[in-house]
Parts: C-alpha cells; structure tokens; sequence
C-alpha cells in the first residue's frame, strides 16, 4: 500500500535525472511521492490498465511481460517503469510482475507530466519514450533526397497545341523566360519541344519557323510522379540525357521539372554524388566516388539526420552505381539478347545499407532464355557488375548470393518454381532463401518481369499457414541483446568480446518483424519503415504497437550509425559492433527499453501466430 516518507524526495533526486530537478522542483514534487510496498508475485500494473503515475524502484525485482505473460525482462533497483503508458494514452504497456519483494517511490502521472514541460532534462531522458511523428521533417530535411517532385516542380506548366508554329513557341519560351512547353491534345500529354530542340532541329537545320510543333517534338515523353523524390528526377534526367520531364498524376500534367529546379535546391552532397557517378566510365571513376561515402554518413549524422534518409542516401548511390555498371557492360558486350531484371536483396533491396554493406543482387530473365544460346551473355554481364560493385567496395557476398551464381540467374519460370517449392516445403534452407528474396527490389531492366511475379508470391505464401509458422519461427531466433539483470548480453569471447552486435542483435530483428508483417499483409514494400507502417495501416499491428517499434528500431539504427560515424571520425573502418559503456547512461537506458519494445512485439507475434519450433 502507498504511504507517504519526507524522505523519499532525498531518495528520488539522488539518481538520474531526478538529479537534474531545481530545488523548486523538489519542493513542489516532494509531498506527493508516496512509497509503494509490493509483495513477491504481485502485479503492481497489468497491460492496457490504467496506470497511477510513474514508479522508481527502490528496492526488489519485476518481471516484465506481455499480456500472454511472456517475459520481456527484468527491472531491478534504479529502474524506471510506467513512462511510455504515461506519455500515450495513460495505460500501461506492458505487466509488471514482483519477482521478489520490492519498494519503489510513485510520482504522481500529473507531476511527471509538469516535470516534462519545465525540465529540460528529464524532457530529455525520456523523450524517447513519446509517440513520434515518423516522417522525416525537420531543418535538415532538405535536399532531393527529403524534396518530393511536387516540391521542386514548375505547379503551371505552359502548354501548347501540336500544330503550333515553332515561331510561336520560341515567343512563349521568351514572354514566360522558360526552356520547355508541354504539348497538349485534347487534354491529354503528346509531346515536349524544349529551347535545345529549337536549336539542334531548327536553326541547326535551317527549317523555317512556321513549322509545326508536332514535326520536332518529344513525342509521348516519359513522366514522372509527383510524390517521387527529387534524387529520382534527376537520376531518371540522366539515364535519360534529357534536361526536363513532365510530372503527371492520374493521366494528368501537374507539373514540369527540369535540371535547373533540380541544381538550384541540390544541397545533399548524396545528389552531387549520383550526378558523378552517371557520367562515370569506369569502376575506379565509381571508386572515387564512393570514397566521400565515409564522410557523407558522417556529416549526415552529426546533422542529425534521421537513419531512413541516411540509409537512404547511401543505398540510392549503390543504385546509381549498379545501374551505370550496366549501362557500361551493355556499352562492352552488346544489347541483351533476351529483356532482363536486375534485382537487389538484402540491405540494398530494403534501402537500408550504412557503412558496411555487401552485395546480393540477382537476374530475373525472360521465359524466352535458352542457357544454351544467351546464358554467356548474362554470365559475363553479372561478373562485370558484380567485379566493378567489389570495386566499389561492395565485397562479394560470403553465400554467394549474387547473380554470378548461376542458380541466381534465372529467367521468371524458374523463380516462379523456387518461391514454390520454398513455401510448399519450409526447411531452414528454404527459409533463408525466401527471407533473402522476399526483400527484393527492382533495380534495373524490365520491371514487368518482377511485379507480378512479386504480388503472386506474396498471396501465395500467405495462404499457406505451415510456411507462415516457419518464417515466423525463423525470424524470432534473432534475440535482441537483452541480460537477465538489468544489462546487455554481450559478446563473450573472440574478436568482439564485451561487444553488441547492432547488426545481427538490433537491427536485424526489427528486419524481421518488418518482413513477416509484410507478408501476413501482403504487402510489397520492401523497406523495414514502410512495411511496420504499412501494416499499422492495414491492421496487421495495432497502432501503438507501430508507434513503439518504429520508435524502437530508430534508436537502434540511430546508435549504429552514430557508432559507425565516431569510427570513422577516428580513422578506423566502421563495423556494427559497439561495447555499452562508450554510451552514457541516458543512451543506454534508451537502447534497453528499445530492445524490450522488440522483444515484446517478437513475443506478441509469437503467441498470436503459433511460430512452429
């Protein structure tokens, strides 16, 4: 029962952050702190109850678990619990259960929350523990890789009709002081004709100016969308060699985008990166190139930028590189003899590559392929691909999953087969494989080739309920890095001893989490972001628990990287293995309660989708 101590505030105050609390403060909090006794297997608050304010253990032990009373982890003397109910909807969370006698001091909900607002420093120690709005505002969201096309884009294109006289475009470029004009025909897009086509297919040729503007124009110009990112205009302006691209949503021009929009809001050094890589001619030119990569993760966490548009950055300039090493091998052996897929997986696929990345990449082939006649061809176009990523410092990947591989380097009927037999039989190498694959994404070639193929696997494995108990089972034996006392479990001997591996133990789980969402959703978002949202979204997850994991693998993946940034700051080679105490004890504190909000939504999808041993 609570009771009431003048002591309790000495107590309290004497351990961060109540430490950082003003004697006001002190004064003010002191008469409603009361001391909690709570007996051995006691529940001093149960999930989804209300809860009375925020409890500091004194003394004793509890056991945290989830509703099904699955242990999450143990709280012992220091401890805070009750923070992230408070700062959400006033419930709690989780269950704490006394695993021993214990005391503890309870502030008041009304008093934790007024400590909030005036003082910065418990503001900060628990800042982690309130909903986040997941998108990546802010002042260092600038850039083509934050600015959509809609921000960037020309809002009121200037149109014309196609039996227009090049006269009268030339005046419309000159009276609106612009370098395009949309042709328009009965509402519908039928061309471009641009300021460089006035002088390369008319003055250039000495045609007359009452020519028609159907004569020298684009016809049936690519578009672009206006949600797409502004780094994806002006890698598509590249691929392109062109210097403008109509935006158009639902058949309909709103827009028009050119280079010049694109340099003029060019801040990410990312961008200028891409710009140099699509001119590149050789995988030592690429090399150079990826020598700023260190500098950029750098600079980019030291901004405070969030870890989706870090990883982001860095994976949209593998991409650049991976579709210019194409272009150049097509340049050496020719056009493909039959249409061609190249695919990404793993990190690559999920847009979520850091400093230390390898490469899985694989070819989806047209059912017209004959290994006999055409195999040659993409042999010596994935080793050329593969060799120059290497160069790129993109190493080989160790189970070679890689198109190189022959058995990666298929056309669709043989994929369609392998995603078969993998759900229809679940081994643990079948697992792997569809974990591996189900990340895929398109990077280059025929896109056809894998949409469909894609959204059929998806419904496919759905249905089958034994594969979907499998990859659940698979996904949860990557445990997060949690002791039983309060601490982390480290790595004990080798190489890394007194290490956590923020990889394998951190991200990686979330990964997962994210992979087996999308697959009970069906859904095709490849990114571990899109996919926890996307099944907050469809009902897959309920709303808090999104808000808490997305809250939980930002804080993971924001240590990794900072650890990766302090590496390269210190002119070592970054890797994903950090030893607790380079952290302070905020930051740790904050990465404990991240890997318990993993732990407890791995156990929720383990009781509630019967994951098969």
């Amino acid at each position: 029962m609570p009771e009431t101590d003048p002591a309790l505030i000495d107590t309290l105050c004497a351990q961060a952050p109540f430490d950082a609390l003003t004697d006001a403060m002190r004064a003010r909090l002191a008469p409603g702190l009361t001391a909690v006794e709570v007996a051995q297997d006691e529940t001093l608050f149960a999930k989804g109850a209300p809860l009375k304010g925020l409890y500091v253990i004194v003394s004793g032990a509890f056991d945290i678990q989830t509703g099904a009373n699955d242990l999450v982890s143990h709280r012992g003397p220091g401890d805070i619990m009750g923070e992230r109910g408070l700062l959400r909807d006033g419930t709690a969370q989780l269950t704490a259960r006394a695993s021993e006698p214990a005391r503890l001091i309870l502030i008041p909900g009304s008093e934790f929350l007024a400590l909030m607002e005036e003082c910065d420093g418990i503001a900060r120690w628990f800042a982690r523990a309130r909903p986040t709005d997941p998108s990546d505002a802010g002042p260092y969201a600038t850039g083509l890789t934050a600015l959509q096309v809609s921000d960037l884009m020309a809002k009121h294109p200037v149109t014309c009709g196609p039996e227009a006289t090049i006269t009268d475009v030339a005046r419309l470029m000159r009276d609106h002081v612009i370098s395009s004009v949309v042709v328009m025909e009965a509402g519908q897009l039928t061309g471009i004709i641009t300021a460089h086509d006035l002088t390369n297919k008319v003055l250039a040729e000495g045609l007359d100016g009452q020519i028609k503007v159907a004569q020298v124009m684009t016809p049936d110009p690519v578009t672009i969308a206006p949600n797409r990112l502004g780094l994806d205009a002006l890698m598509l302006l590249s691929e392109l060699k062109v210097n403008h691209l109509p935006v158009a949503q639902g058949g309909r021009v709103v827009g028009m985008i050119g280079k010049t929009d694109l340099f003029r809001q060019q801040a990410a050094t990312a961008s200028h990166m891409v710009a140099d890589i699509t001119h590149a001619d050789t995988p030592d030119d690429m090399a150079h190139v990826m020598e700023r990569v260190p500098g950029l993760l750098a600079q980019l966490v030291q901004a405070g930028v969030k870890p989706a548009s870090i990883t982001r950055r860095i994976t949209d300039i593998t991409d650049a590189i991976t579709r210019r090493l194409l272009r150049l091998a097509e340049t050496r052996l020719g056009p493909a003899p039959v249409p061609y897929l190249w695919a990404a997986c793993g990190s690559q696929g999920r847009r979520e590559q850091t400093g230390v990345s390898d490469q899985d990449n694989c070819l989806i082939l047209d059912d017209a392929f004959d290994p006999a006649h055409h195999d040659a061809y993409f042999a010596d176009l994935a080793k050329f691909v593969s060799d120059g990523l290497d160069t790129c410092g993109f190493f080989y990947c160790p189970g070679d999953m890689m198109a190189t591989n022959p058995r990666w380097r298929q056309p669709r009927r043989v994929w369609r087969d392998y995603f078969s037999r993998w759900i229809a039989q679940p081994d643990n190498e079948a697992q792997m494989l569809a974990s591996v694959m189900f990340d895929l994404r398109a990077i280059a070639g025929e896109t056809a080739l894998f949409e469909n193929l894609q959204a059929e696997v998806l419904a496919q494995a759905k249905k089958n309920s034994i594969f979907v108990a499998h990859m659940i089972s698979n996904a949860l034996k990557h445990t997060v890095p949690l002791g039983l006392l309060r601490g982390f479990a480290l790595i004990r001997s080798g190489e890394h001893k007194n290490t956590i591996d923020l990889k394998h133990s951190g991200v990686v789980p979330v990964v997962d989490l994210g992979r087996i969402y999308a697959l009970l959703g069906s859904l095709e978002e490849a990114g571990t972001r899109d996919r926890i949202e996307g099944a907050r979204a469809g009902g897959v997850i309920s709303e808090s628990g999104a808000h808490d994991l997305l809250d939980a693998y930002d804080l993971i993946a924001e240590t990794r990287l900072r650890h990766q940034a302090a590496q390269i700051a210190g002119g070592k080679v970054p890797d994903n293995f950090m030893n607790p105490s380079d952290l302070s004890d905020l930051e740790r504190n904050h990465l404990r309660d991240a890997f318990m909000v993993v732990k407890t939504m791995q156990s929720a999808l383990g009781q509630s989708r019967g994951a098969r041993g």
